[in-house]
């Protein structure tokens, strides 16, 4: 299929590296090459992509502290007939990043919004986890307070399928616990650094992989992913 040239008025949702910058796509780069402008959740990283690939362009802010408020403005460039393209740090845009509102935004107001997909942590992990890929249920960051947290994987001992998390490096071993509490039985794969040069994957039930991490400090973000059996044990959580 030839190249089309970019539509007037349309919010192009641009999915960037999630680590190594070979992972772009052909169409990422013309997408960010013949844009308006970039929106971007840190207009700094977003600079060094771009000087990366050579590509001069304007750059505002758009995270999640502001992003309400230039959804405004940005509308306003559709309407009238630029294009713009939104990143995130790393990945697709909306996905556990900012980009959602926004995105309801520009259909509020009649804009088009176009994905440009490509790298994207979430896939990247399920697809290289052994665990069953033919229905699985993306949870995103779980709750930053212990009880909260308990509570919502209760909930989620039920659900069919695989699940997939994100994590921090300073509450993982927070989170192994709790599922070792939960769910003793349940196979669970880590992975971190993805795409980069001390990427791993880690196999093993909660409790191992806690202990792998004992004594060893954590580093890079998480996918989290638990596969079944999931039994669910005391049902009792408290506050933090």
């Amino acid at each position: 299929m030839a190249d089309t040239p970019l539509q007037p008025g349309t919010l192009y949702l641009v999915a960037t590296p999630i680590g190594n910058l070979e992972d772009i796509t052909l169409r990422a780069l013309r997408t960010l090459r013949e844009c308006n402008v970039v929106a971007a959740e840190d207009t700094r990283r977003a600079g060094q992509l771009l000087k990366h690939f050579e590509i001069q362009k304007p750059l505002v802010s758009c995270h999640k502290f502001n992003e309400a408020r230039k959804s405004s403005s940005l509308c306003q460039r559709l309407s009238n007939g630029e294009t713009v393209a939104l990143v995130s740090d790393a990945g697709m845009p909306g996905i556990s990043d900012p980009g959602q509102r926004l995105v309801r935004a520009a259909l509020a107001a009649g804009a088009r919004v176009e994905p440009v997909p490509g790298p994207c942590a979430l896939v990247a992990a399920l697809a290289a986890s052994g665990l069953p890929t033919e229905e699985f249920h993306f949870v995103g960051f779980p709750p930053r307070k212990s009880g909260a947290r308990r509570r919502q994987l209760e909930m989620l001992t039920e659900i069919p399928g695989t699940l997939v998390f994100y994590e921090s490096p300073h509450r993982i071993g927070r989170l192994l616990a709790e599922l070792t509490a939960l769910w003793p039985e349940c196979p669970v794969v880590l992975c971190r650094e993805l795409t980069k040069k001390f990427e791993e994957h880690l196999h093993g039930t909660a409790a191992d992989l806690a202990a792998r991490f004992k004594d060893r400090k954590a580093k890079g973000e998480f996918v989290v992913l638990c596969g079944e059996p999931r039994s669910a044990l005391a049902k009792t959580s408290g506050d933090d």
